[in-house]
């Protein structure tokens, strides 16, 4: 008896091929981007972080602090290659920070 029957795929193949048909993706990795947050920026900073969404490939990031806003604007070019070097792609266009 052949433990292999032709119908059967490898679950790796399934799970691609349902990222694929649903689109998944971009959703994917801006989950992935996100959750990459604090890794890219530190402890100090992502504890400072209230919220992050990404709306039309822009990464909108709302931190408690004026003085650090504005530190983070300077430097929010090398963030945005350090997230998308994450993705894989270029999935952000522009980093904004309120």
């Amino acid at each position: 008896m052949n433990p292999r029957h032709s119908n059967e795929q490898k679950l790796g193949e399934v799970i691609k091929e349902i990222i694929a048909e649903f689109r998944l993706g971009k959703k994917l990795n801006e989950a992935r981007v996100i959750g990459s947050w604090e890794k890219i920026v530190g402890t100090m900073i992502a504890r400072h972080t209230v919220q992050l969404r990404i709306v039309n490939q822009v990464l909108f990031v709302e931190v408690d602090s004026a003085a650090l806003r504005n530190e983070l604007t300077y430097a929010r070019e090398k963030i945005r290659k350090k997230l998308n070097k994450i993705a894989g792609e270029e999935l952000l266009k522009e980093v904004v920070f309120k």
